[in-house]
C-alpha cells in the first residue's frame, strides 16, 4: 500500500510537470501573435469553402448523386463536403508544423532558447502540436458550421465530426513535425506542397475510391489523408459502420508516431 501511494502521486506528478511545461511552450505561442496572423488563418479557411462552391455545388449539379460504402446515395455535394472539412483541418496544421515550425527550429533558433529551460524535447513537440491544432479547430469548427448553415448535415452529426476533423489535423500536425526536422532548406518544402496537393486530389475527395484501378486504389488507401476523409464522411452523413475504427486508429498511431520522431529529432539537433 505505501508502494503504490508513493509511487502514485510521484507518476501523476511528473505528468502534471510536463503537461504544465508542453502548455508553457503553447501559451508562448499565443502571446507571440501578430494582427496579420489572422489574415493568413481567414484565408486558409476560405480556399476549401471555395472549392466546396465551385466544385461540390457547381459540378454537382452534373454529377447527380454518389453512393457511401453502405450503398445510401447523397448529394454529390454533401459527398465533396466531409472531403473539404479534412482537407481543411490537413492544410492547417500542416501550414504551422512546417514551414513556422521549421523557420523557428533553424532560423530564429527559437528552439534553442526554450530548450536551455526545464522544457524538453517530447514536450516542446507536444506544445507546439497543440498550437497546431488551435488552428486547425478554428477552421474545423467554422467549416462545420457551414455544412450545417448549407444542409450538408445535421447539427448533431456535426457535433460527432468535430472530434474526428480534430484527429486528422493531430496526425497531420504529428506528420509536419516530424518531416520538418529532416528539411534542409525552404526548397524542399517544394516537394512536401506537391505531396499536400496530390494528397488532396486522390484521397476520395471528389471521387470515391473504388472508381480508381486497383493498384492506385490500393496506394490511396494507404493515404492519411484518405482515412481522415473516409471518418469526417462516415460521420457527418450518418453512415456508421465499424471501418470507421480502423481510419481512426490509423491517424491515432500516425499522431504518436509523428509526435515520437519529432521529439527525438528535435533532441539531436538542438541539445549538441
Amino acid at each position: 500500500m505505501v508502494v503504490a501511494t508513493s509511487f502514485g502521486p510521484g507518476v501523476l506528478g511528473r505528468l502534471d510537470s510536463s503537461a504544465r511545461r508542453a502548455g508553457s511552450v503553447t501559451r508562448r505561442n499565443v502571446a507571440a501573435l501578430r494582427s496579420a496572423y489572422w489574415v493568413v488563418v481567414i484565408s486558409g479557411f476560405f480556399e476549401p469553402l471555395l472549392y466546396l462552391y465551385s466544385i461540390g455545388i457547381g459540378v454537382g449539379h452534373l454529377v447527380g448523386s454518389l453512393a457511401l460504402p453502405d450503398g445510401r446515395l447523397v448529394p454529390y455535394a454533401e459527398f465533396v463536403a466531409p472531403a473539404m472539412l479534412a482537407a481543411s483541418a490537413m492544410s492547417g496544421a500542416l501550414a504551422e508544423s512546417t514551414f513556422n515550425f521549421f523557420g523557428k527550429m533553424r532560423y530564429m533558433k527559437l528552439y534553442d532558447g526554450i530548450l536551455a529551460t526545464p522544457v524538453r524535447p517530447m514536450e516542446l513537440a507536444t506544445g507546439e502540436l497543440l498550437w497546431a491544432m488551435a488552428r486547425g479547430a478554428l477552421y474545423s469548427a467554422a467549416f462545420l458550421g457551414v455544412m450545417v448553415g448549407m444542409g450538408l448535415t445535421r447539427p448533431l452529426w456535426a457535433l460527432a465530426a468535430f472530434p474526428a476533423a480534430l484527429l486528422v489535423g493531430f496526425a497531420f500536425g504529428g506528420l509536419g513535425m516530424s518531416l520538418s526536422t529532416f528539411m534542409r532548406s525552404w526548397q524542399d518544402f517544394d516537394l512536401m506542397g506537391t505531396i499536400q496537393f496530390s494528397l488532396f486530389l486522390f484521397s476520395g475527395t471528389f471521387a470515391p475510391v473504388a472508381s480508381y484501378p486497383a493498384g492506385f486504389r490500393l496506394c490511396v488507401q494507404l493515404t492519411p489523408l484518405y482515412h481522415g476523409v473516409e471518418l469526417i464522411r462516415g460521420l457527418t452523413t450518418g453512415s456508421v459502420h465499424p471501418v470507421l475504427l480502423v481510419h481512426a486508429g490509423y491517424l491515432l498511431v500516425m499522431t504518436i508516431l509523428g509526435l515520437l520522431i519529432a521529439g527525438r529529432r528535435m533532441g539531436r539537433l538542438l541539445l549538441k
